[in-house]
């Protein structure tokens, strides 16, 4: 896993609180801010460079200066750009941009357990229950078992960038306590308390943000989020772990290689396994 993560020049008070919006509210807020957002993210404007006035997009995008500048104050909150009085708006330099968690998709699974012990985690609210009909049949559970359900926010250098919902079976979570899961990855706990996880089922979608997510990730009601969902069972099969995880995409990515394998009609794409791999095919 590589982190991108240099927050040089924010002040202490930035540092310490997530940004308050990207995403602006406002359908023609929100095209502009995405256009000039695509941009800069893929070097049309560069570190440095300085966008042309308020009038000048507005002419531009066919829209109002308020417009513009709304589209201006959600990328300024994203510390894509800088505004300067009587400078102007200038494009701000990689190492100021904002966080991203980049993850092997070849080797999600370590990766995503070694992101537990790189990043900060806030625990949001924990308690016990039964769990929702989802879970039941994903971890594949005997009737009236109670789980622990909780819920986390995790950080990189402040930043928010992913909402965890986990539930456990009340027999495995009673071995650690709620302090324990607002200091130390659930994996960990688990390992801890006995557990032997043997193997996972997990998917990959997209969702949008619900108003108590979009709260807490610090983007727009509606914004798409990476959805990550995990079943993991131990070495009797038992379910000890479901996970539903929402990523956003602007500080999450999932990458991938592949290779051309196979002869004639049968030749396809193949995802490369991991790094051993691509130097033995080598």
């Amino acid at each position: 896993m590589r982190t991108a993560a240099s927050m040089d020049g924010m002040d202490k008070h930035d540092e310490a609180q997530p940004q308050a919006h990207t995403i602006p509210d406002g359908g023609k807020a929100r095209r502009v801010y995405l256009i000039l957002r695509d941009a800069i993210q893929n070097g049309r404007h560069m570190p440095g460079d300085a966008l042309p006035g308020e009038l000048a997009l507005a002419e531009s995008h066919g829209v109002s200066r308020v417009t513009i500048r709304r589209a201006l104050d959600a990328l300024a909150a994203d510390k894509l750009i800088e505004r300067r009085p009587g400078s102007g708006t200038l494009v701000r330099s990689p190492s100021h941009q904002s966080a991203e968690i980049r993850v092997d998709f070849a080797e999600l699974m370590p990766q995503i357990v070694r992101m537990g012990k790189e990043t900060e985690a806030r625990l949001l609210s924990f308690s016990y229950g039964n769990p929702p009909a989802p879970v039941v049949d994903a971890l594949e559970l005997p009737d009236n078992t109670q789980v622990q359900r909780a819920v986390r926010l995790r950080l990189i250098d402040g930043q928010p960038f992913s909402h965890l919902t986990t539930h456990v079976p009340e027999h495995i979570a009673k071995r650690f306590s709620e302090a324990d899961l607002a200091t130390t990855p659930l994996f960990h706990l688990l390992e801890r308390s006995g557990v032997r996880v043997e193997y996972a089922r997990q998917s990959i979608s997209a969702v949008l943000a619900t108003p108590e997510v979009a709260e807490v990730l610090s983007v727009s009601v509606g914004a798409a989020l990476i959805s990550l969902t995990r079943a993991v069972f131990d070495d009797a099969g038992h379910g000890v772990e479901h996970l539903a995880a929402l990523y956003r995409p602007d500080r999450f990515r999932l990458e991938m290689a592949l290779e051309r394998v196979g002869d004639g009609a049968e030749r396809h794409w193949e995802m490369v396994d991991s790094p051993a791999r691509q130097a033995g095919a080598a």
